[in-house]
């Protein structure tokens, strides 16, 4: 492992920069499962012959660009990317625990208002309707993924403290259960603000979702506008043949 981590004595590149791209090669071809730990930074400065203060900021390189993920008193990991259904309507939290972790939310925002032009547009409701507005950060085995701010017809949502971790969920239980929705992906840089919420860097890429959704019936229930971790998600969608049997080469 010490010749594939060590430093090239006629490669300018600073010490920490070359061990850096060393171990984002090393991780890429497999040899860490993700969610599996980095060894610490006392074996990794053994194995490199390197000091511990380049080897500390080559791990801080990586967990800048999302490679790696730092958990509070219990090391260095390689991070997890989340390939996220484009075309299957689900909740964050049953996303989460369809992949073995515990969801979580921490509350920004709960509170009723008016809608704008675009909310009540994107919602089919008049301008006026009383609407509840929630704002909140999504946590997937503690860590922060996403930041949320939904609009709902107040009407759906008659106890706001009674919403838990799932909005849908609670949207069920009132009996408009989100069955079909659209959405709009871009790509973005995080701003400051988001950033720190979402513990990565000043202009990190994020992606920026819109998202109307709908009871069987064809009602529009929620408008969200949220912020994912460009680094962890990937939106996945299944593509079928075109008309008539034709291909992309046609």
């Amino acid at each position: 492992m010490r010749e594939l981590l060590a430093a090239r004595e006629a490669d300018a590149t600073p010490l920490y920069l070359q061990l850096a791209r060393n171990l984002r090669q090393h991780l890429a071809s497999g040899a860490i499962d993700a969610g599996n730990a980095l060894p610490s930074e006392r074996d990794l400065s053994a194995m490199t012959g390197m000091s511990r203060v380049t080897v500390r900021k080559a791990i801080e390189q990586l967990i800048a660009e999302g490679v790696l993920v730092r958990k509070q008193g219990s090391g260095t990991f390689v991070a997890r990317r989340i390939d996220a259904a484009g075309s299957v309507l689900s909740s964050f939290s049953d996303d989460a625990r369809a992949r073995g972790e515990d969801p979580g939310t921490v509350w920004i925002s709960k509170s009723y208002g008016e809608p704008t032009e675009e909310e009540a547009a994107a919602l089919g409701i008049p301008p006026g309707t009383r609407v509840a507005r929630l704002g909140r950060v999504r946590l997937s085995g503690g860590e922060p993924l996403a930041i949320e701010h939904a609009v709902v017809p107040a009407q759906h949502l008659p106890r706001l403290e009674a919403i838990g971790t799932s909005l849908y969920a609670a949207l069920t239980a009132a009996g408009v259960p989100p069955a079909m929705g659209t959405q709009r992906l871009r790509a973005c840089l995080a701003t400051p603000t988001e950033a720190g919420i979402l513990s990565t860097r000043q202009n990190a890429a994020v992606l920026r979702i819109e998202r109307v959704t709908r009871t069987a019936q064809g009602e529009a229930v929620e408008f969200t506008r949220s912020v994912y971790r460009g680094d962890r998600y990937d939106f996945v969608s299944e593509l079928s043949g075109l008309p008539g049997g034709g291909t992309m080469a046609d």
